[in-house]
């Protein structure tokens, strides 16, 4: 069978709202990673694109390829996806030879960096030249786990390129120092010399249009006082901080107000949520208009933790990565909607990234694995995906 190419993906098509400073459309999921490179406005991601000389020899690659098809046992992939309009920073990127990929991320154990696994694996599987060892800590505040998972895989050097989610991003900075293989950031950027290319969602345009959404969704609740609280993740995590920023932009700019002396800091754990859901609800009996989390794990504990309270019926609870129990959850009426992430998208491009660094391919700065809204219109095309994804 013919190997699939970077860009091809089995399974279902997402449909959600895409969103940039000026506009919203609805897209097709492969066409979401079209449109936002194009849009994303946020500050220090560079555009991921081409130029129409590489989209013109992406093309040209392809048409080589179906005249050689026959020699499909040999590396010589091109990573095309959509080069033919030249969005694709991976457009024309040689994928072959005997390369060792070392993925490190925040935690192997939740259901998101399940699809970021999935991904990378995924690459491995369609590129049996390409080796990719997948790890991460046990959770997402294990930060001494992580550190001694890079040193010792720093130090090993059986390892062709690096890709890193880091748990601290400043540490991580440190600890990669001096390095000259590949290292890619994925899903948290490094501000780093050593990092080539960050492969990601743009946290904080993200939120911004999600904290919009949520706006728009409690005017149609009925809410009057438009107020908002954030349960967010990990105090003084990039990457918390970045959503952070950009709910109170997104529901500020929509004419609501974030009460941002009210944050609850919840570690990014769902029990943590729970408790922090009760604090809000004991310090606001007359019920808040939107709850805006972290991830969805905490927006579902959140809302459940909510369920009963009278005050709180109609609240809008906005998560973040639009998991596959984030859809059961907006199918079901708790949650109400998710910033979605493309998670599987993360995985494969990065190893994508990193393997045509090692043949040449310079990379931009910023790889945008692509952003959708999740709600009750669009959960169940989402959920099919996700679940083709994980082979379910």
């Amino acid at each position: 069978m013919q190997a699939l190419k970077a860009g091809q993906r089995s399974g279902g098509v997402i449909f959600g709202k895409v969103f940039c400073a000026e506009q919203s459309i609805i897209l097709p999921k492969r066409a979401v990673d079209v449109f936002l490179p194009a849009c994303d406005k946020d500050s220090g991601a560079e555009k991921a694109g081409t130029s129409g000389a590489e989209a013109k020899a992406g093309t040209e690659a392809m048409t080589e390829e179906k005249k050689d098809e026959s020699s499909a046992g040999q590396s010589t992939e091109k990573a095309e996806g959509k080069s033919q309009e030249g969005e694709d920073p991976l457009a024309g990127a040689d994928l072959y030879g005997s390369y060792k990929i070392d993925v490190i991320l925040k935690t192997t154990s939740s259901e998101y960096w399940s699809y970021v696994v999935a991904g990378a694996k995924a690459f491995e599987k369609e590129h049996s030249n390409i080796k990719v060892d997948v790890k991460g800590a046990s959770s997402e505040t294990a930060y001494d786990e992580q550190q001694n998972i890079i040193e010792t895989d720093l130090n090993a050097g059986t390892y062709d390129g690096y890709v890193i989610a880091p748990l601290q991003a400043d540490l991580v900075k440190t600890l990669i120092s001096g390095q000259k293989k590949p290292i890619l950031a994925v899903d948290t950027n490094i501000d780093a010399p050593e990092v080539l290319s960050f492969v990601g969602t743009s946290n904080k345009t993200a939120a911004e249009e999600g904290g919009k959404a949520a706006v728009e969704a409690a005017k149609k609740a009925g809410w009057e006082k438009i107020e908002a609280i954030s349960i967010s993740g990990v105090q003084g995590d990039g990457t918390a901080t970045d959503r952070l920023k950009g709910y109170q932009a997104g529901i500020e700019s929509a004419g609501g107000s974030f009460l941002e002396a009210e944050i609850q800091y919840a570690d990014a754990v769902a029990d943590k949520a729970v408790t922090s859901m009760e604090a809000i609800m004991q310090n606001h009996p007359e019920g808040i208009a939107i709850i805006c989390c972290n991830n969805d794990d905490m927006a579902i504990a959140a809302a459940r933790a909510a369920k009963g309270n009278e005050a709180y019926k109609n609240t809008v609870f906005m998560g973040f990565d639009g998991i596959k129990s984030a859809c059961d959850a907006i199918l079901e009426g708790s949650e109400t909607m998710s910033v979605a992430q493309e998670a599987y998208e993360m995985g494969y491009k990065s190893v994508a990234a990193a393997v045509a660094k090692l043949n040449g391919k310079e990379l931009p700065k910023f790889i945008n694995s692509g952003v959708s809204i999740i709600t009750e219109e669009n959960a169940k095309e989402r959920l099919d995906s996700l679940n083709s994804y994980l082979g379910n």
